[in-house]
């Protein structure tokens, strides 16, 4: 077969498909020519184009999330490689395993006014776990260079703190020539693979039952979880935990855990606690696992009350002290700690009322949102209130940044599929991109749920050829920026309309419209629960359901509920 006539393209390639690389996102060029052939001779690789490299970036970003293998990205020359920076830094925070493969200039040629040259070489260095760069040299040793340096990349990026890495190559004249490429499976120099034996950790059994009697009752302990990938044992073992009189397991939406006991509603549960009661609901001990948490409620409490320890467990390398109390950093596989640590705990000494406390307020809490989302006119928090119920459980969930993600952690949640949101650094662009991607992986539906100013940020998403009848968007319409409307440090500010807030000119209906979408709208509760249906029930083409809520009153119902949720006895 024909191939390149670059070996250290052919190289590259070759060593993804062995380290069992499925997928490859690429954009076109013409710098990156001899890359893009190369990938395009494995047969275990499947190549998507996509033109636009930030949304390609995030396309990757959601197809690793859901299949947990790593994905390559490739792209050419110059400012290519910078568009992929926001979904690498994303990739980056939420552990991600992305190779980024960008074509340059050969170094010479930086800063000589040559077109499409720039300094490419560390250019993502913030944002991955380590950068490459490869010169154009053909000759055996520079081969092999790049035969160590590829492997080096694929390894680190899935293994230990899993996360994105960058390879760089110098790529010169000629680009598109080629050559049979019969020979290369006897070229040592092109073939060889380096393999990694990873060692499974467990702690001491004395140290875990250590562990375990440093918060056996009546030690009031609270387990906080924030954005994770679903785990089995996890799961369970927290659900052992859960049982317990003295352990309470706070759950955000993304966490992705799901137990009878466990405190789901986050948001919810925390907002109609009163002032005067909230340190009989203060732990001596927490324990956190999983991403950064988006409540601003369980940050405030524990930054604004003092605990005795605080327990961070979980494959970080790094010291996170988000509440400004850890005491303990544990460095291992979460499930592997908390199964030990159930295991390890022993029948509790002395009553405790704790995780009792938690229940009742959560049920009112419950009980409290409910009601005033009945008696509410229609906004957004009305909106989210009848449209979560009736989202199937097999069907995976994206959240926008925003507001949407904040909305789905005042409700108790329902056990679906999965539930995930760019958390990573939190920013609303390549939500739609991710949820496309994220749908290449899942056998199933994945449903969108984002706001009009998230996605008119990745219009381009919208038109990619990638997306499939199982892709859903429903886009909440409430004339752009929900949030700025609610939050202190802009909502009282004159200018936020047209400084924050940004209603737009162009209609969604119309854009999902040209771009191939079954469309459908919804004003008012009623036409919601008759529109939803049909929405959920097209497997003909991709569909959009545009929920059109009144902005300003949606604020202001968001903000009294959390002082209605407070004053109730």
């Amino acid at each position: 077969m024909e191939n390149t006539t670059n070996r250290i393209c052919r190289c590259i390639a070759m060593l993804l498909e062995q380290h069992g690389v499925k997928r490859a996102i690429v954009s076109p060029g013409s710098r990156n020519a001899p890359l893009l052939i190369a990938i395009s001779r494995r047969n275990k690789i499947t190549t998507d184009v996509v033109i636009d490299e930030r949304s390609a970036a995030f396309i990757a970003l959601g197809y690793a999330l859901i299949s947990q293998e790593p994905v390559a990205l490739i792209c050419t020359s110059g400012s290519a490689l910078l568009n992929y920076a926001p979904a690498i830094s994303e990739a980056f925070y939420r552990k991600i395993p992305l190779i980024v493969i960008s074509a340059d200039r050969p170094k010479a040629w930086i800063g000589q006014d040559d077109s499409q040259t720039i300094v490419q070489a560390d250019a993502l260095r913030n944002y991955v776990k380590r950068s490459y760069d490869i010169s154009p040299d053909h000759t055996d040793n520079n081969v092999w260079y790049a035969n160590r340096i590829a492997n080096d990349a694929i390894l680190t990026a899935t293994s230990g703190r899993i996360g994105p890495v960058h390879i760089n190559v110098q790529l010169d004249e000629p680009l598109g020539t080629l050559a049979d490429d019969s020979n290369d499976s006897q070229d040592q120099t092109l073939m060889r693979t380096i393999n990694m034996i990873r060692p499974t950790a467990k702690m001491e059994t004395r140290e875990a039952r250590d562990l375990g009697r440093t918060i056996a009752s009546p030690v009031k302990v609270m387990i906080v979880c924030g954005f994770m990938n679903p785990d089995k044992t996890l799961n369970k073992a927290l659900m052992r935990l859960s049982e317990l009189p003295n352990i309470v397991v706070v759950t955000e939406t993304l966490a992705n855990l799901h137990g009878k006991n466990f405190i789901t509603s986050i948001d919810g549960t925390l907002a109609s606690m009163r002032d005067e009661d909230r340190m009989e609901y203060v732990p001596d001990v927490v324990i956190t696992t999983g991403g950064a948490l988006v409540s601003r409620h369980i940050k405030q409490l524990f930054r604004s009350n003092r605990i005795k320890a605080h327990w961070h467990v979980g494959e970080i390398e790094d010291t996170v002290d988000c509440f400004q109390q850890l005491t303990t950093r544990i460095e291992m596989d979460p499930g592997m700690f908390f199964q030990q640590l159930a295991s390890a705990m022993q029948p509790h000494r002395q009553e405790c009322d704790f995780a009792r406390k938690w229940h009742i307020l959560k049920d009112r809490a419950d009980s409290l949102t409910m009601s005033y989302a009945a008696k509410s006119p229609w906004s957004d928090l009305k909106a989210f209130a009848t449209l979560l119920p009736m989202i199937p459980r097999r069907w995976n969930v994206q959240y926008s940044n925003g507001t949407s993600v904040r909305y789905a952690q005042i409700f108790s949640q329902r056990e679906n599929h999965r539930c995930d949101c760019n958390r990573g650094v939190s920013g609303i662009d390549g939500c739609t991109s991710t949820a496309i991607g994220a749908s290449l992986a899942y056998g199933d539906t994945t449903l969108l749920i984002t706001g009009d100013m998230s996605c008119l940020y990745d219009i381009g998403a919208l038109s990619c050829e990638l997306k499939t009848p199982r892709v859903k968007i429903i886009v909440i319409n409430n004339d752009g920026g929900g949030i700025f409307r609610f939050i202190a440090s802009t909502s009282a500010l004159d200018v936020r309309e047209r400084m924050f807030c940004a209603p737009s000119s162009h209609s969604i209906y119309e854009i999902g419209q040209a771009n191939g979408f079954s469309m459908h709208s919804a004003s008012d509760e009623t036409e919601l629960r008759r529109v939803f249906p049909i929405f959920a029930n097209e497997n003909q083409h991709p569909a959009m359901l545009v929920v059109n809520t009144p902005g300003e009153l949606s604020a202001e119902i968001l903000k009294e509920y959390f002082t209605y949720c407070k004053s109730k006895k």
